[in-house]
């Protein structure tokens, strides 16, 4: 199954609200940890460190771009 989204970061830490203002969800901080990926538990989004999204075999996204 393809992530929601992909988000590249440049840390090791992500944080995701879900979006959309009030219709979103808490926010939560996830570590990108040794793999420099991570997906949020709760909207599916996938955060990956910059340059590794490439290597992941994703392309990145913008927020709210449509998924190919």
């Amino acid at each position: 199954m393809r992530p929601f989204e992909i988000i590249e970061v440049d840390g090791a830490v992500a944080a995701c609200n879900g979006g959309g203002g009030p219709l979103g969800h808490p926010r939560v901080y996830l570590n990108l940890g040794s793999a420099g990926k991570v997906e949020c538990p709760y909207c599916s989004r996938l955060f990956v460190a910059r340059g590794k999204a490439t290597e992941a075999g994703s392309q990145p996204r913008a927020p709210g771009a449509p998924a190919p």
